[in-house]
């Protein structure tokens, strides 16, 4: 057994567990973990702190191990050591490298952002995971052939959970990339154009802007209700452009089915669309949007802020990227690096229910409580299906809001190895991969877990 060898089925099995994953999970994750040397019946491999390395085998070691006795036909050791990357200084841009004095010019000159769009809100600035990785791919095939197969388009989802940035990120690729007319509008100004049309007599020049475009994306189509004159208009407008295999894009805060005080064939033509959810990430999603996010702005943000911000904001993106972008204020105005107490201080009011509040106990009620079993079956013998599932869901949300190791996790419910709460959490995972609706479940128990602490 070679050495080279030993790369080889480290390589491998992380391609195996890549799949699993998916792609923004495994990066998050993965990317800045090297393999070194291989020794005996060892890899060595490096990871850039010491958090990293303890999350890391918390979560994917005895997955990565099986997958290497699997390739091997042996066990094959891991060994980890910290190499930290060199760090760049806080608030010194790094200087672009001059172009070549032959580089040829690009022949489509670069296009003036348009107005009524953010330029920030592009696909290279969307991060995709397994809550978004459908309406994002639909999103990026829309913008490359407008109005063809996924026409009209519907997002839908909570407050902050993207919609309005994929939804935009179609106008801008469609703008940059085709002499396409592009019309973005929020539903309040569509609504005062329309009134506006009305007041001053021009009716036809609103009809014509809106049904002679070649792509309408309209934000927030629920405050349209209980408003059956732009409605009207609207459905008219949405026929015009449809007719004539013109993109129509919405947003909306709930799905076409829970619309109320709309009229039915508005309604109809809304659940004629494709429809996509948006739907709250999960902790490995919501780390990798903090990183990307951080990165975009020239910021360096440690692991453990990134894992501490994660843990306990969990409803939204925007909140999420308002907690970071506080502390990378931070450290502009005051030129100072952010570490764990200065992020705990500075996001003091936003952080509800910091893991070192919540308990075992208090997981283990809220869990019980919503699925209708006792806390003692909990940590109990039984193995029924009614009493499995929700003691794993509980020893992975333990995991994720706690810093108790696997073996105290193991210990409150009812004196069980680490290897069983690793399997649970395994399972857990496992799950998640193959059923999106979980992680709503476990977003959900979270939340009660939290708003549990603060009421006590």
């Amino acid at each position: 057994m070679t050495q080279d060898n030993y790369q080889d089925y480290w390589s491998d099995a992380l391609k195996k567990l890549q799949k699993e994953l998916g792609e923004e999970e495994f990066n998050g994750w993965f990317a800045d973990v090297k393999y070194l040397r291989s020794q005996d019946d060892g890899i060595f491999i490096s990871f850039p702190s010491a958090f990293h390395r303890d999350r890391v085998k918390a979560r994917y070691l005895n997955n990565i191990k099986a997958k290497l006795k699997e390739l091997a036909k042996k066990e094959i050791n891991l060994e980890f050591e910290i190499i930290q990357p060199a760090k760049t200084p806080v608030n010194i841009p790094i200087k672009e490298v001059p172009a070549a004095k032959n580089t040829v010019p690009p022949e489509k000159p670069v296009k003036k952002h348009h107005p009524n769009m953010r330029d920030d809100y592009t696909f290279d600035k969307f991060v995709i995971g397994e809550n978004n990785n459908f309406a994002a791919n639909a999103a990026i095939a829309i913008s490359r052939n407008p109005g063809t197969a996924y026409n009209p388009f519907l997002i839908y989802g909570g407050v902050g959970l993207g919609k309005t940035h994929l939804m935009q990120a179609i106008g801008n690729y469609i703008h940059e990339n085709s002499d396409n007319k592009v019309i973005c509008i929020t539903s309040e100004d569509f609504l005062n154009e329309y009134l506006e049309g009305i007041a001053q007599g021009k009716m036809n020049s609103f009809k014509n802007k809106f049904r002679y475009t070649e792509v309408l994306l309209i934000d927030d189509i629920q405050f349209f209700q209980d408003k059956p004159g732009v409605q009207e208009e609207l459905f008219h407008t949405f026929n015009s452009l449809l007719n004539a295999k013109k993109q129509l894009v919405f947003t909306c805060d709930r799905p076409p089915s829970e619309l109320k005080k709309f009229s039915e064939r508005l309604v109809s033509r809304f659940e004629q669309s494709l429809k996509v959810d948006l739907q709250p990430p999960r902790y490995e999603i919501r780390c990798a949007i903090l990183k990307k996010t951080a990165e975009n702005r020239g910021a360096s943000i440690p692991d453990e802020v990134i894992d501490l911000i994660s843990k306990n904001i969990s409803s939204n993106v925007r909140d999420l990227i308002g907690a970071l972008n506080t502390l990378i204020s931070y450290t502009e105005i005051m030129g100072q690096s952010v570490t764990l107490e200065i992020a705990q201080q500075k996001l003091r009011d936003v952080l509800v229910g910091n893991q070192h509040d919540v308990s075992i106990e208090t997981i283990q009620k809220i869990t019980a409580d919503s699925f209708s079993v006792s806390i003692n079956d909990l940590k109990g013998k039984k193995r029924n299906q009614k009493v499995v599932y929700p003691r794993q869901l509980a020893m992975y949300i333990c995991r994720e809001m706690t810093d108790f190791s696997t073996t105290e996790i193991g210990e409150a419910f009812g004196g069980r190895d680490h290897t069983t709460v690793m399997h649970s959490i395994e399972k857990i995972n496992g799950l998640l991969i193959t059923n999106p609706m979980l992680d709503s479940t476990i977003e959900n128990l979270k939340r009660k877990v939290k708003d549990l602490i603060t009421k006590s």
